[in-house]
């Protein structure tokens, strides 16, 4: 591979760590081409994108991007990227996922979330997170809340209303 082939990889893989929300650095040793196979599947059906890359490139275009020198430590071994453009935690949730029928293979060195750098052992808590969707629905709903009671409120004015007269009116037919 030339230079010119080596710096066209470093810069895909930088643009895509400037559009990312949120990459998951993992470490698959030990994981078959099956397994491969079957969570590259899982991340692309969950709008993620996997990439099995060379540490020394990932460094360069992490270099040319700036601000991820916490990550350097962490660029030994096989490493896979999965780069999240919508939903910053979706890749976790995959991960966590697979990590249940498979508890020793893909480990995760590093989570970026929004620019910032987080242990591999913060997976967990990121797999838990909401979605985007359910934290929007959520905010919607407390915010809806009150203008159903108000409408209930009015209602029972007006329904109370008609009864009060309903029962003057029967009162005087008596």
């Amino acid at each position: 591979m030339n230079k010119t082939e080596k710096a066209e990889i470093i810069s895909s893989i930088a643009e895509k760590v400037k559009r990312a929300q949120g990459m998951f650095l993992t470490d698959f040793t030990g994981v078959n081409v099956e397994e491969l196979t079957k969570l590259r599947n899982s991340f692309r059906q969950n709008g993620v994108e996997y990439l099995v890359v060379k540490n020394t490139y990932l460094k360069k275009a992490l270099e040319s991007v700036g601000g991820y020198e916490g990550v350097y430590p962490s660029l030994k071994k096989p490493t896979g990227v999965a780069f999240s453009f919508d939903d910053p935690v979706a890749p976790a949730r995959v991960i966590h996922k697979f990590h249940e029928t498979n508890k020793d293979l893909l480990k995760c060195k590093v989570c970026i979330v929004a620019n910032e750098i987080y242990d591999g052992n913060k997976l967990t808590e990121f797999a838990k997170m909401p979605t985007r969707g359910e934290i929007i629905s959520s905010v919607l709903g407390s915010l809806q809340a009150p203008a159903s009671n108000l409408v209930g409120v009015l209602n029972a004015v007006a329904r109370d209303l008609v009864a009060v007269i309903d029962a003057i009116e029967k009162k005087k037919a008596a």
